[in-house]
């Protein structure tokens, strides 16, 4: 019973500390930009639609494929002690090279230009 009143007050205790602290320290200076909902710099009179670069989206998902592939590619050198190498070195080496081809590919198609 000692603890349940203990746990009650205490918890009573750092609520009100929690609350006092919520109103007393945040600096309240508020102006004319920071009250706008567009404090992020858009025009809120212009169209919210802007055309987006498909090279934008390219460039992304190709960062994601080769983000992927340092991930799984990360931990190869510590397999290497566990497994057998005969096994782990075609799979790894079969994957870079396809990697490599899709690099190449993308490469001579002008996916990684950014400027047209």
């Amino acid at each position: 019973m000692t603890a349940m009143i203990f746990l009650f007050l205490s918890t009573t205790f750092v609520a009100i500390i929690l609350a006092l602290a919520a109103h007393i320290l945040p600096n309240r200076n508020s102006d004319g930009e920071k009250n706008s909902p567009y404090e992020c710099g858009f025009d809120p009179l212009n169209s919210a639609r802007l055309p987006f670069s498909f090279r934008f989206f390219l460039v992304a998902i190709l960062f994601l494929l080769f983000d992927l592939e340092i991930a799984l590619l990360f931990p190869l050198p510590a397999a290497n002690f566990v497994t057998h190498p005969s096994i782990l070195i075609p799979i790894s080496l079969a994957f870079m090279i396809i990697l490599t081809i899709g690099l190449i590919f993308e490469w001579i198609n002008g996916g990684l230009e950014w400027a047209e």
